[in-house]
């Protein structure tokens, strides 16, 4: 189920909590609804309503660092490619077929996660470079026989960029492992299903209180959004900008 589908139901099960309360308040006998009723009412909801605050927050901040992390790793990676280019170029000659398959994989990575981008600002580049993964890469990197100290010095540090890819690749394939557990989703919608249920039993049931409350509810269920929206960022309405690897692209084999 997608992020969408998820904050519409939250919103869907909020605004219900709420008109949920409104109509507790028609049926419940009087003394229900007493002063110390009341106010014991106000005390829950007040503790509900700071547990699921800090819980928002932390979920929001977690979820913005993660965002930045992958958006991080993504852009080092284009710099790394464009610098292993740059050393292969050095090298010499040799290195033309390898430069040309390096093009090749970054091409369709990116044309994996952009496709629709790189298809309009690079024509002709597509993801069908199924075969080529950076392990080949790293052999023929390795496979290269040097000629010169200078050459034997651009070798190794070739082979060390490659070796930072692939850390890069394995660091950024844990972090979009990482996702919100469907119970913890699911105690926050108690708790705000809860709470809103709380604010509809204490509040007089005419257009300004609904309004405020449909209001409130599309605040959640908007911030539910977001945060399962930065857990995907290559992904979603949310996805990481293009932009960087366009420009590297545009670089490599020059």
């Amino acid at each position: 189920m997608n992020s969408t589908w998820i904050s519409l139901i939250i919103f869907v099960c909020v605004f219900g909590g709420a008109f949920l309360g409104l109509f507790l308040r028609t049926v419940l006998p009087g003394h229900h609804l007493s002063e110390e009723a009341r106010d014991a009412v106000k005390l829950g909801a007040g503790l509900v309503a700071t547990l699921t605050a800090l819980v928002l927050g932390l979920l929001i901040s977690s979820s913005k660092g993660s965002f930045d992390a992958t958006n991080t790793m993504i852009t080092q990676s284009g710099a790394k490619i464009l610098m292993l280019d740059r050393v292969l170029a050095n090298y010499g000659s040799e290195t033309k077929e390898i430069r040309d398959i390096l093009r090749r994989f970054f091409s369709g990575r990116v044309a994996k996660i952009w496709p629709k981008e790189i298809g309009k600002l690079l024509p002709g580049t597509d993801s069908s470079t199924k075969f080529i993964d950076m392990e080949d890469i790293q052999a023929s990197l390795r496979a290269l026989v040097p000629r010169s100290d200078l050459q034997r010095s651009f070798q190794a540090q070739a082979i060390n960029i490659s070796d930072d890819l692939l850390q890069l690749r394995w660091l950024l394939f844990e972090q979009l492992q990482t996702s919100l557990p469907p119970m913890f989703l699911g105690v926050l919608l108690f708790w705000l299903t809860i709470l809103f249920a709380c604010f509809g039993l204490l509040a007089p049931r005419n257009g300004t209180v609904i309004v405020v409350f449909l209001v409130c509810a599309i605040s959640v269920a908007g911030a539910i959004f977001l945060i399962l929206e930065m857990e995907k960022p290559l992904t979603g309405a949310m996805k990481i900008s293009s932009a960087p690897m366009v420009k590297t692209l545009g670089r490599l084999g020059k």
